[in-house]
């Protein structure tokens, strides 16, 4: 088959998306030729430049995919309310015709976004936490809840495969949008790949006090939503500071996206706003730095059932504190301490055994190291090849080039 891999993400202020897709579109460009298949690079026009430069010693060819011409409100409400009408208003998408003239008959969406194709697709879901917590405003106001529903009711169902992580994801898949298991392929997050590259490396011992944060600290890299859970940590920051007389401080590492102002009242009220540094997007070699010297990564966040950063800190040597939730322990093994995410005694024990008990914490990190090899973008590039090969013989039972 040609198959089309789609990358969207490709901004590093996106965060965990753009570091899941690029380091699986640098694992393909790697292996690619071990597959029997050949593969064309698609991208959104906005991201041509950045995929081109990847791609460029490859062989492999990089078509850009100009945005989708708009509906008029009418004329998209008609759609969402009529399924007949949506079926014989929709027109062929601009990608389905970059695809066409690139000569692809199967389309790989490497990451979590919704497309409108006529081809078989295969895509991945990182989560359904607009179905698993809709009472967070970022997951429902406005019509965000509707337009999701929407959306995943029509592209999930209309996969030829749909990868998740876990089997709690897999499970959701099931219950939520009646996918039958044979579709839904298994391939965990791989440890991001500047992480276990950056193992071996130094820490630049000046990376602290250029930004301006004191030691020590608990780590948090996550964009300021309400479901990442900022505020039950700051409450626990409280705790180990009042309680345990310990002088940590809290460095939250991502975008505002809204939420700051509350988390930062909250931190007023706990008397410790001096001790709490909102240090928004940094570069991964700041990044790099925060993990390797953190006391402890506290991976408090309500949503799953796979997050990134905790593998990120597996690679670096940061012990880990992650939310009992869900595809968690799956996910994390041995390799963390687990608290619950809505007690922030619970969140406050977790770092303090890790502070307290050096055994606890040589374990952590020799669990964690463990982990982080276990899956890396190439198990989950040649998982892909192998759901390729099994799709192959029904794909050839009709003339694509039509």
């Amino acid at each position: 088959m040609r198959v089309g891999v789609y990358v969207a993400g490709y901004a590093p202020e996106s965060g965990g998306g753009y570091t899941f897709e690029r380091d699986i579109l640098m694992g393909l460009l790697d292996l690619h030729r071990e597959s029997k298949h050949t593969f064309s690079i698609l991208c959104p026009a906005r991201s041509s430049t950045q995929v081109q430069r990847d791609v460029q010693s490859t062989g492999l060819t990089v078509s850009s995919v100009p945005e989708e011409r708009g509906l008029s409100r009418v004329a998209t409400a008609i759609r969402r309310e009529s399924p007949f009408l949506r079926a014989h208003w929709r027109r062929s998408s601009r990608l389905d015709h970059v695809a066409g003239a690139a000569g692809v008959n199967f389309l790989w969406f490497v990451g979590a976004g919704v497309h409108y194709t006529d081809l078989p697709f295969l895509t991945v879901v990182w989560d359904l936490q607009h179905r698993v917590t809709p009472w967070f405003p970022e997951m429902s106001e406005k019509g965000l809840w509707d337009g999701r529903e929407l959306s995943h009711g029509w592209f999930l169902q209309r996969a030829t495969g749909v990868v998740s992580g876990t089997s709690v994801g897999q499970q959701e898949l099931e219950r939520f949008y009646h996918l039958p298991p044979e579709r839904i392929v298994k391939l965990p997050h791989p440890t991001p790949a500047f992480a276990l590259a950056a193992a071996g490396e130094k820490t630049d011992s000046g990376t602290l006090a250029k930004m301006g944060i004191s030691s020590p600290f608990i780590l948090y890299p996550a964009q300021l939503w309400p479901h990442k859970n900022h505020v039950n940590l700051v409450m626990a920051l409280q705790i180990l500071r009042e309680r345990h007389q310990l002088p940590l401080h809290l460095v939250l590492v991502g975008s505002d996206k809204g939420n700051r102002d509350h988390v930062m009242e909250t931190a007023a009220r706990c008397s410790v706003s001096e001790a709490v540094h909102v240090v928004g997007f940094v570069s991964r070699h700041d990044l790099i730095a925060l993990y390797r010297e953190a006391i402890a990564l506290a991976y408090v966040s309500w949503c799953g059932p796979e997050n990134l950063p905790p593998l990120e800190a597996f690679a670096l040597g940061c012990p880990v504190v992650a939310s009992d939730i869900p595809g968690a322990r799956e996910q994390l093994g041995d390799a963390a301490i687990f608290v619950e995410p809505g007690d922030p005694d619970s969140i406050a024990s977790g770092v303090l055994e890790v502070w307290r008990d050096q055994g606890t914490r040589d374990r952590l990190i020799k669990a964690g190291h463990d982990r982080a090899q276990k899956w890396t973008a190439s198990h989950y590039v040649r998982g892909v090849f192998e759901f390729l090969n099994r799709f192959e013989p029904i794909a050839r039972c009709w003339n694509s080039s039509k």
